[in-house]
Formats: structure tokens, C-alpha cells, sequence
């Protein structure tokens, strides 16, 4: 572990104060050390961790227009957090591959970096699976100690929201979060490839016109109409367009 070579690890330093006086004053590094500890209880994936706004590019050949407003609402929304947010989140909205999490992330992290927040990464799909199995009685886990740290983070990116196939219990699982969240005035930053449309407008009738035939979900259809109406009050929206970028600019190869 390296030593601070300004306080040689002591953690104080000695400055001379507005009346001339030489007093002691924490380190710089003390404020750095608990901004990784924030950084680490955020539990962003390791794939996620360099997703910073200043790496986010929406100037990429053949970029849609729609990528640099939602950077742009990005780094409005951190520069007014907390007191002109008041308590509102992020809906980032679009398909696959547009970097919703990068930007997601992005504000998680510079959040609490510059303003100090503690926050936490959710993955939807995750979380669920990981509720359901806390009811094993060989699990030594409860649903409430999993929901606990979603309900209190000052700020939850809740990644991939509707991921989940929907039933009863996973509409009163959302409807559980949101509300709790909903009503603390906390700050929920949300990701989903599901169009922030009611239940059922995925629906089209046939070559016939005769009977309606299901052609793409919605996210009312994925977390029930309340909940998506409840998040129209909670966030605000950022609508992402164009082709996946991992198709194109970060498709993977060797050498």
C-alpha cells in the first residue's frame, strides 16, 4: 500500500489558517479514500467501472442526433444534483446497444465523486433472481436485507428494468421499489429496452384488420401500468435512438 507523500500517512496536515496560525487540517487523500469506498459500495460491475461521461462518444459515423442530447442531459442533470433535481431520476429509454448504462453509470459515479452521493448499482434481473432465492431455507439471506441498501441508496441505477419475464409477483416486487423510493423523494436512475408506452400498445391488428397480434412488449406490458405511470413522475425521460453501437464501433476482435 503507498504512502501519501504529502502527509507521509498521517492522515493531517499542517496549514497556517485566515489568522496566521499553523493548524492541522485532514489530507486530500483522507476525501480520496472515501470516495473509493463510496465508489466500491456502489458495486458497479467491473465491466462498467470506466463508463465515465467524458468517455461516452456520440460523435461516432453514423451516430443519431438523440446520443448527444442524452449526454447532454446527463451532465446537466449531475450539475444540478441535488437541490434543482429535487429528487427526480433518469428514465434512459432504447434498444440494445446504444450505451443507456454507460450513461446510466456515468452519472452514478461522477455523482459520487463530485458530490459526495452513495449510491448503488441494481441490475433488474439480478435483483429478482436473487429475492426469489432468498425464500430457499437454506439461504441464509431475507428479502428485506436485499431490498434494504435498493430502498435507502441516496441514488439507484436500476439497470435493464422489464428484463424480467412479468407475473403478479414481479409487478408488486417494482411496484414495492418504486413506491418506497417514489416516496422518499430518492434519486432512481433507470435503463430499459422496452418503449415507456401503457400496456398493450404493442399491440396491431393483422394483414386483415380482423384480430389484434402482439408484435413488440412495452414496458407497461412488462411492469404494469402503474408502474410506468408511476415512473413518468419519478424521472425524466431520455430518449436514445440509432443501431447498436456494439454491432459497429465496439464489436470485439483479436489482436
Amino acid at each position: 500500500m503507498s504512502v501519501c507523500p504529502t502527509c507521509d500517512g498521517l492522515g493531517l496536515v499542517r496549514v497556517l489558517n485566515s489568522e496566521g496560525r499553523w493548524v492541522s487540517r485532514p489530507c486530500q487523500c483522507q476525501e480520496l479514500e472515501r470516495e473509493q469506498r463510496r465508489l466500491a459500495a456502489a458495486r458497479v460491475p467491473s465491466r462498467y467501472r470506466d463508463c465515465t461521461l467524458d468517455a461516452f462518444d456520440p460523435n461516432y459515423n453514423g451516430a443519431d442526433e438523440s446520443l448527444k442530447t442524452a449526454l447532454l442531459t446527463a451532465r446537466n442533470f449531475v450539475d444540478n444534483y441535488p437541490v434543482d433535481t429535487a429528487g427526480k431520476g433518469l428514465l434512459f429509454v432504447g434498444t440494445s446497444g446504444l450505451g443507456k448504462t454507460h450513461l446510466a453509470v456515468g452519472v452514478l459515479q461522477r455523482l459520487i465523486r463530485e458530490r459526495g452521493a452513495r449510491g448503488l448499482f441494481s441490475d433488474y434481473r439480478e435483483l429478482l433472481k436473487n429475492i426469489q432465492n432468498s425464500y430457499n431455507p437454506q439461504v441464509n439471506t431475507t428479502e428485506l436485507e436485499l431490498l434494504k441498501p435498493v430502498f435507502k441508496a441516496e441514488v439507484l441505477v436500476l439497470d435493464d428494468l422489464g428484463a424480467q419475464k412479468p407475473n403478479e409477483w414481479v409487478w408488486d416486487t417494482v411496484a414495492l421499489i418504486l413506491n418506497t423510493r417514489y416516496n422518499d423523494r430518492l434519486t432512481t436512475i433507470i435503463t430499459t429496452n422496452y418503449a415507456d408506452l401503457p400496456a398493450g400498445s404493442g399491440l396491431a391488428t393483422d394483414r386483415d384488420g380482423i384480430k389484434p397480434s402482439r408484435y413488440e412488449d412495452t414496458l407497461g406490458d412488462r411492469i404494469g401500468d402503474r408502474m410506468r405511470s408511476r415512473l413518468a413522475e419519478m424521472c425524466i425521460r431520455v430518449e436514445m435512438k440509432g443501431g447498436d453501437i456494439r454491432q459497429s464501433v465496439k464489436r470485439a476482435r483479436f489482436g
